[in-house]
């Protein structure tokens, strides 16, 4: 199960990853990377430190 803990949640729909959202403010932005979460279903962002989770349906209840 993944942590609750986790500041932001990414479903499969919303793969690849890239850092930084396009949610973010474009003066909170820095170099857009593409973070491999599909193995290891959590990554750390190099640039900011942002943590992200791959979750599913079941893993939100």
């Amino acid at each position: 199960m993944i942590d609750s803990m986790c500041p932001i949640k990414i479903e499969h729909s919303d793969l690849p990853l890239a850092c930084p959202l396009p949610t973010q403010a474009l003066w909170n932005q820095h170099p857009r990377i593409y973070l491999p979460i599909e193995k290891s279903r959590q990554v750390l962002c190099p640039y900011c430190g942002t943590e992200y989770c791959l979750v599913s349906s079941k893993d939100e209840s």
